[in-house]
């Protein structure tokens, strides 16, 4: 198992599906960020130790407007995807990478 350490940040990117944009979302860790109906918070990010530009693990949880409950509570992983994908009929939102400013 690969050690990890706490990363002050991290961009998400956000797709909009209907419209076919795209947008990188640069946030801190618990920041809220709007990106269309969505709220997204960012809990933490981690990247393996001395690689910040490695593979980033985000702890992101995800409401969207005038829906009950959580759209996404979890762990995104940069090199993978499509194994914590959030389900949205209209959006979609993944890690790309940690931030250390």
């Amino acid at each position: 198992q690969q050690e990890t350490t706490v990363a002050s940040g991290a961009v998400l990117r956000g797709l909009d599906k209907t419209s076919g944009t795209t947008k990188d979302i640069e946030m801190t860790a618990g920041a809220i960020v709007e990106f269309g109906r969505l709220s997204i918070v960012l809990r933490e990010c981690r990247y393996p130790v001395g690689n910040p530009s490695g593979d980033a693990y985000a702890a992101v949880e995800v409401v969207e407007a005038g829906r009950e409950g959580k759209v996404f509570s979890g762990w995104f992983i940069a090199s993978a995807p499509a194994l914590s994908a959030m389900d949205h009929p209209r959006y979609d939102v993944w890690v790309m990478r940690c931030t250390t400013s």
